[in-house]
């Protein structure tokens, strides 16, 4: 089954030899120190950042399940991403998330436990937790992008979805080893321009097949069911396809997944780009931009899910077809498991020799002689077309030769790009705030970098084993925002807005929340993600309420170290009374800003990713309302927040080393 011609694979190929050649460019300024192969040396611009955060968030099986509630649902698909996919939790991190994570000037946010709580028992207990967390929280995040991966990759290539994954997942380890954050952050450069030329093209393709068409929303509503696909708001009360059933009550869902938001937002920030940031004005600048230049995949998944509508009007009018071939492989094959559909019909389509003629006549009786093993990698398991493969879909059908290849690339940059900076992220907890800081104290560089090496490749391996017992990539994404995002939440906001929260607190809320979200997804994977949401991080609340209250308080001069250089707001009134009237003052008004310009920055958000969408569609009374908003809501944000950004930072850590673990003198206050 053939689909890519030797220009595709040119193309394709010689973007896996140019992301190799890089790697080995960015080899020896990686390896210069820890500090330059986990967060690049606290050298690297913020539009650099911003850029490589955008492409970081931007992955493929992330495009994939956007595209797939799009394609269902029109530009109201966007609440269901309220969980993740519409990345609300950036408008936290530009406001004040990041800022607070880099005033530490720590490598890890594991480490930053120490920072916070100091490099006692409880410091190290809540370190060894965080990394813990860390390192589940991003198998489950490989194991999703590898699912994805071969989701996407068996429609174009003549192999099982574990080759096609192989192959990808080799490369882009390959190079992140080799290269660490300098590889995350320049790679991202060169994938972000192919996934720009990528949007414009899709986008382009689908505006122009709109034009030429009558009427779009009776064509739409033919295909998924939706009678008001080109509506922008929710119902009560939403037509959803077998499977997805749960998300019919679609306000009351954007609503919890908005909630978690903002309880998950308040907390965030740890990441590299923000440790690695040069001061406060580059935290908010480039979380700005990261957060303006994820606008360019919501017209880019739209469009997808556009020319999908056409794709699946015009290769499959009678839809009934699909339910009575996908009960003839399930009798043939004897599969009764959604976790191995995939490969089936990956081997049926690439290899019908294997099985008898009198089934595969049938097949093609039913799917027509033309394609019919293409058509038959669309079918879902319920027997309708399967909604998380509308993206390649529409690459394997309607895109021409050379192009394909083209817009493979794209989306193998949006899978390589999260992929690495997970993996860089995710080793960095292992080698540092394990191996580094329990076993080998006196390691040297090149040792660490080895050692990282290895962490690397038991990770890649242990997220494969678990990639292949899922069934979908949103049946594992939404445990993963839901489940395990709601198990770690409650901890990770209490130790920024609470004094007396202690390591043990969080040791005891992150460890609870981490095992219960574990076993939830073993003994209970159909749970709703409602009720994930509320159990799990009830577990993780009060397991953090109890493991404070039964363990002493952090010593008095490592919060007040934490509170001087930090400076959160919320429940921090014996540290906040020792500031001066002055620096008082002045903390008050930043953080009056941030706050007043929170549900301002949200709507922003928003009707910045609505409003492209709705121009693509055609939704003209819609795109303007949303316009206005975005407009009238970026102007408080310039007056009330941006133009007071500082020029210096408000407050200056000290600058000695080791000033992150407390190894060195109490953080000195600057002005």
């Amino acid at each position: 089954m053939g689909t890519l011609n030797a220009i595709d694979y040119s193309v394709i190929g010689a973007y896996l030899a140019a992301l190799v050649v890089l790697g080995f460019a960015l080899e020896k300024m990686a390896s210069q120190s820890l500090d330059d192969y986990f967060i690049g040396g606290r050298r690297l611009p913020w539009w650099a950042l911003g850029i490589s955060g955008m492409a970081y968030f931007l992955d493929m099986s992330g495009t994939m399940i956007i595209t797939s509630f799009l394609f269902l649902l029109g530009p109201r698909g966007l609440f269901i991403e309220f969980r993740g996919g519409a990345v609300l939790v950036l408008a936290f991190m530009m406001l004040w998330g990041g800022k607070w994570h880099r005033r530490s000037k720590c490598l890890t946010s594991a480490e930053w436990m120490v920072f916070r709580f100091g490099d006692g028992w409880s410091g190290r207990f809540a370190q060894a937790v965080s990394a813990l967390a860390g390192v589940v929280s991003a198998v489950g995040m490989l194991a999703y992008l590898i699912k994805g991966a071969g989701l996407f990759l068996t429609l174009f290539f003549p192999y099982s979805p574990l080759t096609c994954t192989l192959i990808m997942i080799g490369v882009t380890t390959f190079y992140t080893m080799i290269s660490g954050f300098y590889g995350v952050v320049f790679t991202d450069l060169f994938q972000a321009a192919i996934i720009l030329i990528g949007v414009i093209l899709v986008t382009v393709m689908a505006v122009l097949r709109l034009q030429g068409t009558a009427d779009f929303s009776l064509i739409a509503s033919q295909v998924t069911g939706n009678a008001q696909w080109l509506e922008s708001l929710p119902r009560w009360h939403t037509t959803m396809p077998a499977g997805y059933e749960q998300y019919e009550a679609l306000i009351m869902f954007a609503f919890f997944y908005l909630m978690k938001n903002i309880f998950l937002g308040i907390g965030t920030g740890a990441d590299p780009r923000y440790l690695g940031a040069k001061s406060d004005r580059e935290c908010g600048l480039l979380s700005l931009f990261w957060t303006s230049l994820m606008t360019i995949r919501w017209p880019m998944m739209i469009s997808f899910a556009v020319l999908g509508i056409f794709l699946v009007h015009d290769i499959f009018p009678d839809q009934t077809a699909l339910s009575t071939t996908a009960a003839l492989i399930k009798s043939e094959t004897g599969v009764a498991d959604k976790t191995v559909w995939a490969d089936t019909l990956s081997h049926i389509a690439n290899h019908p020799d294997a099985y008898s003629e009198e089934f595969i006549q049938q097949l093609k009786g039913m799917l027509g002689n033309g394609q019919w093993q293409k058509k038959l990698l669309l079918l879902g398991y319920e027997g309708h077309v399967d909604p998380e493969r509308i993206l390649p879909a529409v690459l394997l059908f309607t895109i021409p030769p050379g192009l394909r290849g083209l817009l493979l690339v794209v989306l193998l940059a949006a899978a390589m790009s999260t992929f690495n900076a997970t993996i860089n992220l995710t080793t960095g907890l292992i080698t540092r705030d394990f191996y580094q800081k329990y076993l080998r104290p006196r390691a040297s560089t090149r040792e660490l970098i080895y050692t990282n090496w290895a962490v690397v490749l038991l990770l890649v391996v242990i997220s494969f084993l678990f990639a292949f017992s899922i069934q979908s990539i949103n049946d594992i994404w939404a445990w993963i925002i839901m489940g395990l995002g709601a198990g770690l939440m409650i901890p990770g906001i209490l130790r920024l807005l609470w004094w007396r929260f202690n390591g043990g607190g969080f040791a005891a809320g992150t460890f609870a929340g981490l095992l219960a979200a574990v076993l939830q997804r073993w003994f209970y994977p159909g749970l709703d993600e409602r009720l994930q949401l509320v159990f799990l991080g009830l577990i993780g609340f009060l397991a953090a309420l109890a493991g404070t209250w039964l363990t002493p308080p952090e010593e008095d001069s490592v919060v007040a170290r934490f509170y001087n250089i930090t400076r959160p707001f919320g429940l921090w009134g014996p540290y906040k009374k020792r500031l001066a009237e002055k620096d008082l003052l002045e903390l008050d008004v930043e953080h009056r800003r941030d706050l007043l310009t929170c549900p301002f920055a949200l709507l922003w958000q928003i009707c910045m990713f609505l409003a492209p969408m709705q121009f693509v569609v055609g939704a003209w009374r819609g795109f303007c309302v949303t316009s206005i908003l975005w407009l009238l809501c970026g102007l408080v944000m310039y007056f009330v927040w941006f133009r007071h950004l500082p020029a210096e930072n408000y407050f200056d850590p000290c600058e000695e080393a080791g000033v992150c673990l407390g190894e060195g003198e109490q953080g000195r206050l600057t002005k």
